[in-house]
């Protein structure tokens, strides 16, 4: 491409890798201290810990602004419960704690409660079945076991017992409502005692305090006091300066934003003053979940993140409707958006973060997202943790970047390591570089990044979006490292280029065997054009909240020699203008 160089901007700083032996180390005592931790939990001792001192009643009603599923609520009344896009008929008095569950996705948002504000909804018939439910549960899975207790399902059931308390209590008797309140006091406990998702300490700390803003006495003052201390300790490291979450995924950051909103209502419900540090946070995931905001309204889907829905974006950002507009990058986060007359890009310019917060994280640095109009054309295959099994699907080639041979920029964790630690993504890339110019004629983006490090290479790439033609121009470069030490005879890598394709986005190769013709929902067509040896538009799996849904994938493929490099260029340009 021609042009000058970008200019110098912020760039994203990696994270010190970790050594092997380090997270060999840190797996064996995470091991150890988990199985003392579920000998400890189900001991009556520990019972005994997180029972007192008893809550003496409730307090405030904490208003989560999540928008509420009315249809599922209806349709647990009538005996059909609908979780995770599953059904199960337990009939209108049926317990669904004592039947099979369909998947093991449907039994953890189960045990979360996730069916509550639905059911709450519904009026006093809601929260007459509500209690019921609750009574079911307590009954089998009141005292602790590895699944209903886990963080995985005590975090949200907490989280939603302390919203609903208040509202179930008018139909409740003495000693249901005293019931409740333990619920809550019981799980906020629990939660502060588990050591099982670090990643998730601040999130666990805005539960347990806006558990204490739910109840009264004793007990109450303590939760809140106590989570409020740990979410002063925490907050400033996860939401970032910019408004990113520090797992650099943008629903992460909306999810706690949700979880923000309502601890700072509930603390007003109970005449307290929200900390300046929530404050701040929230006005950042505000600023953040506008950036994150695409062209087609939906949210952004990187590192683990989904595309979540409008509405819920809306529900999000309803308390500051008027809120400054984004910039288009965020540095310490390490994303850049640009924006032309029709073309929208988001890319990742910052490199995967290490360690417990590397759980959902991707090894795809200068990944796309690429809008056209409102259509979402070039994305990724979609992964988030609700995918099972598909750990795969977090490497280069399942998301709009360079890959090389068949390695990745990082993997994540597998056998006793992850079992111990989570899926802790490692081997990533640790020296990512982003810079970027705008001018009158068009918005440069360099990023480089060091992903390739084990074959000698680093991989460049340049983008210009021109604002007058309204196309994007890229070309991506593998680039020798002067410092790599090359062992062994020299030969040719395979690498490729993958430009993922969104479910409603269709491609057809040209007769030149080298442009693809791009549409989306629209029916707009686009170019995209190159000068790779080799072209193929071929079949992919795309997650969509845990299902996989049939898309397709365009491939430029060439081959490199780590003492050489190579690049491929290629132009995405709307199919009317030529």
């Amino acid at each position: 491409m021609n042009g000058a160089p970008a200019t110098p901007s912020a760039s994203k700083p990696a994270g010190r890798p970790l050594r092997r032996g380090v997270v060999l180390a840190r797996s064996v005592l995470a091991s150890v201290r988990a199985a003392f931790e579920r000998e400890w939990f189900g001991s009556p001792p520990h019972r005994a810990v997180i029972t007192a001192p008893r809550p003496v009643g409730l307090s405030a009603r904490p208003h989560d602004p999540r928008p509420v599923d009315l249809h599922r609520g209806r349709q647990l009344l009538d005996g059909v419960l609908t979780l995770h896009d599953e059904s199960l008929k337990v009939g209108a008095e049926g317990d669904p704690f004592d039947t099979p569950s369909p998947s093991r996705a449907f039994a953890v948002a189960l045990h979360r409660f996730d069916w509550l504000p639905g059911l709450l909804a519904q009026g006093p018939e809601g929260a007459r079945r509500a209690l019921r439910l609750i009574q079911d549960w307590r009954r089998v899975f009141g005292t602790w076991n590895a699944f209903s207790w886990s963080g995985e399902c005590l975090e949200r059931r907490t989280f939603h017992l302390a919203c609903a308390a208040k509202t179930l209590s008018p139909g409740a008797s003495d000693a249901e409502a005293a019931a409740l309140a333990l619920d809550v006091a019981r799980g906020a406990r629990q939660l502060m005692k588990a050591s099982d998702a670090p990643d998730r300490a601040l999130e666990r700390a805005v539960v347990v305090a806006i558990a204490g803003t739910a109840l009264v006495g004793k007990a109450a003052d303590q939760l809140m006091a106590e989570g409020l201390r740990r979410v002063a300790r925490d907050i400033d490291a996860i939401v970032l300066p910019d408004g990113g979450h520090a797992s650099r995924s943008p629903e992460a950051g909306l999810e706690l934003l949700f979880d923000l909103l309502t601890v700072d209502d509930a603390l007003g419900q109970r005449g307290r003053p929200t900390p300046e540090a929530i404050s701040r946070a929230i006005d950042r995931l505000s600023s953040g979940a506008r950036f994150f905001t695409l062209a087609d309204g939906k949210l952004a889907a990187f590192h683990g993140g989904e595309t979540v829905e409008p509405a819920r974006i809306a529900a999000a950002l309803a308390h500051d409707d008027h809120g400054p507009r984004p910039p288009m990058d965020m540095p310490h986060v390490g994303f850049q958006k640009m924006q032309g007359g029709t073309i929208q890009v988001l890319a990742d310019a910052g490199a995967p973060p290490v360690g417990a917060l590397s759980r959902s994280a991707c090894a795809q640095p200068a990944a796309l997202e690429i809008i056209c109009g409102k259509d979402r054309l070039i994305t990724s295959s979609g992964w988030s943790p609700e995918a099972a099994n598909a750990q795969a699907f977090r490497l280069s080639d399942a998301a709009s970047t360079v890959s090389v041979g068949e390695g990745s920029a990082g993997r994540p964790l597998s056998g006793f390591r992850a079992a111990a630690l989570g899926p802790w993504l490692v081997d990533g890339a640790t020296s990512v570089d982003s810079r970027r110019h705008d001018g009158e004629q068009g918005v440069w983006l360099d990023i480089v990044h060091d992903g390739w490090r084990r074959l000698g290479l680093k991989h460049a790439r340049r983008l210009f979006l021109d604002l007058a033609a309204d196309e994007l121009r890229g070309e991506d470069s593998l680039i020798p490292m002067a410092e790599a030490k090359l062992d062994g005879p020299r030969r040719y890598h395979p690498f490729k280029i993958s430009f993922h394709l969104h479910p409603d986005a269709r491609a057809s190769l040209a007769r030149d065997g080298k442009s693809v013709l791009i549409k989306g929902p629209s029916n707009v067509g686009w170019w995209l054009r190159n000068d790779a040896p080799d072209v193929a538009v071929l079949a992919a799996p795309h997650f969509d909240h845990g299902h996989a849904r049939q898309a397709g994938v365009i491939v430029l493929k060439s081959q490199v020699r780590a003492e050489k490099g190579a690049k491929i260029r290629w132009k995405l340009a709307r199919a009317a203008d030529h």
